[in-house]
């Protein structure tokens, strides 16, 4: 399987990239990304630095657009439909699809308005504590902070904030999840746990994520993307194979693949 670029109303896939290209002002990061993402199924996005990753992470929400200067080329499709057509709300696009940042960043908050608030806002009007401990269960914090939801976020370790990120992030019931690097300020013991946590919930959600840990992507995600620079001097990032994690670990068809995923660069 190499890239894969559907057809029109291919209901197989929740998201999928068309010729995607994001610019900076006059700067183009990634150029003719075509990549598809399965439902409830974990796609990583890895490669060296600098290749793009968040960049693409980032167009699948039209996070990219809170900078100023910044457009695109191509499709964002999402359930069949372009996210960047002008009658798209992007403030309901980042609902639907959610995000967890690399650093945890919880609300200076407590721990039960941290999921409140989002849900909230967004016009929830159901039983409010329930959905606060329906979050902290599948996010696996509920055991941790049951007694304690009335203090701070903030007063939770590393890996309890980026937890309390993800349940903040299921509170307003997304289909998708995004996570750019989630683990990367986590210890060993706190990495582990939130990629427990990420096979639990694509049970439920469809999850895309970058890493650089190749062990990480190795491990959690069903299929995988690479990103290299392209050779064509524009130094702008692309997507130059895609496949089933096990053959980009094991049989890569792209020899920088190869190299990248053995350590031999990047």
């Amino acid at each position: 399987m190499t890239q894969d670029t559907p057809e029109n109303g291919n209901s197989k896939y929740v998201l999928e990239t068309r010729e995607l290209g994001v610019f900076y002002g006059d700067f183009q990061a990634i150029t003719g990304v075509n990549l598809p993402v399965h439902p409830h199924k974990i796609t990583a996005i890895i490669g060296p630095s600098g290749c793009g990753k968040s960049t693409l992470l980032r167009a699948f929400n039209r996070m990219n657009e809170l900078n100023p200067g910044t457009h695109i080329e191509g499709e964002v499709l999402f359930e069949g439909q372009n996210l960047y057509d002008a009658a798209v709300d992007p403030v309901e696009v980042r609902y639907r699809i959610g995000m967890v940042f690399q650093k945890a960043n919880p609300f200076p908050k407590s721990i039960y308005e941290n999921i409140a608030w989002g849900a909230r806002i967004h016009g929830f009007r159901g039983d409010m504590d329930e959905l606060v401990e329906s979050c902290l269960k599948q996010s696996a914090l509920w055991e941790e902070v049951k007694d304690k939801l009335k203090q701070s976020g903030l007063a939770l370790s590393g890996g309890q904030q980026q937890r309390l990120c993800i349940a903040r992030a299921l509170a307003v019931q997304p289909e998708v999840i995004l996570m750019d690097e989630p683990a990367s300020a986590l210890d060993p013991i706190a990495t582990l746990k939130i990629e427990e946590l990420m096979r639990e919930l694509k049970q439920h959600y469809t999850i895309v994520i970058v890493t650089h840990n190749m062990q990480q992507a190795a491990r959690v995600s069903d299929q995988t993307a690479m990103m290299m620079l392209t050779d064509d001097g524009k130094r702008s990032g692309t997507v130059i194979e895609y496949d089933d994690t096990k053959i980009i670990f094991t049989r890569p068809k792209d020899k920088r693949t190869e190299d990248y995923v053995t350590g031999r660069f990047g």
